[in-house]
């Protein structure tokens, strides 16, 4: 239970996918204008990375390792990210058409949103189980979440701050994003004393 702990809160706020590896960087820097909208792009993604793991893992363990096919996981697995992102599309449009219409081209983006497929691979490289990878892709997702719910909020601040015009707009936003991922790398300690 400790090590479900450990994975998780260093996926939550250590090693978070945007802050830390910066993978991710397209949605988030392109949905966080507006709160609601990057939620909606936060429960896609969550939905995307659990079910891109739940379908990668057994692939790979259990079809291309023994078949010595290692070499064609990213193919495969860009393969079945795009799909599950097909699905959700469908989905989305069927039954929430305003958030649909809200994500407009990023929810396709998800496809090649970086942070789905390296989380499938970290989860093979770390030699996470088939729990482990469930786990850390829960925690990479809602850190996803966290960091896009707290840039919205700062960017939405950004907007009425006395900012100098030549760092208005992606500039700020981009020192914003380092301060938040400083701030998250305080955290590693935390973890450390909590469950070190």
């Amino acid at each position: 239970m400790k090590e479900f702990l450990i994975i998780l809160f260093s996926a939550i706020l250590v090693n978070n996918f945007v802050l830390t590896r910066f993978l991710g960087l397209c949605p988030f820097l392109g949905v966080s204008k507006n709160v609601k909208t990057a939620m909606g792009m936060s429960y896609a993604v969550i939905f995307v990375m659990i079910l891109s793991t739940v379908i990668t893992w057994p692939i790979f363990n259990y079809i291309l390792y023994p078949q010595d096919l290692a070499y064609m996981q990213t193919v495969i697995f860009i393969l079945v990210i795009a799909s599950l992102v097909q699905i959700t599309e469908m989905f989305l449009k069927k039954l929430i058409p305003p958030l649909y219409s809200s994500l407009g081209i990023f929810l396709p983006l998800i496809t090649t949103n970086c942070a789905i497929l390296g989380l499938t691979i970290l989860n093979i490289d770390e030699g996470y189980s088939f729990i482990e990878s469930i786990v850390h892709a829960i925690g990479a997702g809602v850190g996803f979440m966290l960091a896009l719910f707290l840039f919205s909020g700062i960017r939405a601040k950004l907007d009425y701050a006395d900012v100098p015009r030549m760092m208005k707009g992606l500039p700020i936003a981009l020192v914003s994003a380092s301060l938040i991922a400083i701030a998250f790398y305080g955290f590693k300690d935390l973890i450390e004393q909590l469950f070190g």
